[in-house]
């Protein structure tokens, strides 16, 4: 591990601190952001927003389409007359490098510098701003996989809350899903892996409940891969998940991390002789097609989705593709799950500033996020408040074989479950 978890979490609780109080120090200017009748970011013809995106990692992993998929959305909505009249002006996503100082930097940079009225979107596996952005009540919108957008008044998932707090509820796409694959759950077991990061920790005790309830046996669950840097030896972590179902292997391993920690897991299983069932929820990307051993490496896999796979006819599908086209300037271009958060995360913000009507505070902003719903969206059926507390509940998943990606469970949307 390049940096111990401890001292970044301490950093960043440190940084948290100093915005805290830099903000109280403000807290009686009658020009604070978001107090009311202040309309920070907003113009007589604009509206202005940015986003935060791990365009880079110590990794190498990226996110970066993430902001081309915002774009897409963003456009569409000013060629059709923007918000209520006022046309988006996004002035594109900052760079957090996936660490927890630079990502707090950024929401404090985009609501000080560039004063916008809210940040879409935000896709990390760190989100130490959210603090900051939820005191200075900046509408915030990303894929809901941090326990920072379940419960925060001001902060949205695209589809929902994906890691609820005890009284929230879990959605069971994966188990459903790969209960499906398998043929049922019962008498079947998994093995789930993760991160040691508060993201990993909170998959793997969301996940274990979700397999559980669905009818696996859980026969390994941890979150004790380092976070800071892609295992160079994989032979002990696949030791321990090939014993954990009684001395034997599991019928299901299941990675909550990212795609150079899989290619990594997945390879050594393998290798290993492992013949059972692969899943993560991170790599649908033609992209990674491109070279042969990333091929190889994830043939076989299938990846959780929380949104209509690309392979889908929904006349919603070919509106995204389209898009996604038009931004990158007319050119194709291989899609992927990056370009969906964006989209997606910028498509709820436009939906619920267009009900907010002419008058858009952040006052009227939040009034009509209370009552928001929709159906039949790219995400499945969407409303709010519920989205902050719980998800919402639909998915697929997609199987990687022979060089293309294949549908293996159909998109669709189960009951979810209570979570303890």
């Amino acid at each position: 591990m390049l940096r111990p978890i401890r001292t970044l979490a301490a950093a960043a609780a440190a940084l948290a601190l100093v915005s805290a109080c830099n903000s109280a120090s403000n807290s009686a200017s009658p020009d604070k952001p978001g107090a009311a009748g202040n309309s920070r970011g907003v113009s007589a013809d604009s509206i202005k927003v940015g986003g935060i995106v791990s365009m880079t990692s110590a990794s190498g992993y990226s996110k970066k389409d993430t902001d081309l998929g915002a774009k897409a959305r963003y456009a569409r909505a000013n060629a059709e007359g923007g918000i209520n009249g006022r046309k988006i002006d996004y002035i594109g996503a900052e760079d957090d490098g996936q660490d927890p100082a630079k990502n707090l930097a950024a929401a404090r940079k985009l609501v000080q510098q560039d004063k916008v009225f809210a940040v879409s979107p935000m896709s990390s596996v760190t989100f130490t701003g959210a603090d900051f952005l939820e005191q200075e009540k900046v509408p915030t919108f990303g894929w809901g996989t941090l326990p920072s957008f379940c419960g925060p008044k001001y902060i949205y998932g695209f589809n929902g809350c994906l890691v609820p707090t005890p009284g929230g509820t879990i959605n069971q796409t994966w188990p459903e899903g790969i209960g499906q694959v398998l043929g049922g759950a019962a008498g079947k077991s998994v093995a789930i892996i993760a991160n040691d990061s508060d993201a990993g920790k909170f998959g793997v005790r969301t996940f274990q409940q979700g397999f559980t309830s669905a009818g696996f046996k859980v026969s390994y669950a941890k979150a004790s891969v380092p976070g800071t840097a892609v295992p160079s030896d994989w032979s002990a972590y696949v030791k321990e998940i090939l014993e954990s179902n009684g001395g034997k292997a599991p019928d299901a391993v299941v990675s909550v991390m990212q795609t150079p920690n899989n290619i990594g897991l997945f390879t050594s299983l393998k290798r290993s002789g492992y013949k059972g069932l692969l899943s993560d929820p991170t790599d649908y990307d033609p992209g990674l097609l491109a070279k042969d051993a990333t091929k190889q490496a994830l043939d076989g896999v299938h990846v959780l989705l929380q949104f209509e796979p690309f392979e889908s006819t929904n006349p919603k599908m070919a509106q995204f593709k389209a898009d996604i086209k038009a931004a990158n300037g007319g050119q194709d271009i291989p899609l992927n799950m990056h370009m969906m958060t964006g989209y997606m995360s910028a498509d709820l913000f436009v939906s619920v500033a267009q009900k907010a009507g002419k008058d858009l505070t952040v006052e009227s902003f939040q009034a009509a996020a209370q009552g928001f719903s929709d159906t039949g969206t790219l995400v499945g059926d969407r409303a709010e408040p519920k989205g902050q507390k719980d998800s919402f509940g639909c998915g697929a998943l997609v199987q990687l074989k022979n060089g293309a990606y294949e549908v293996s469970v159909p998109f669709k949307c189960y009951e979810p479950i209570p979570f303890k």
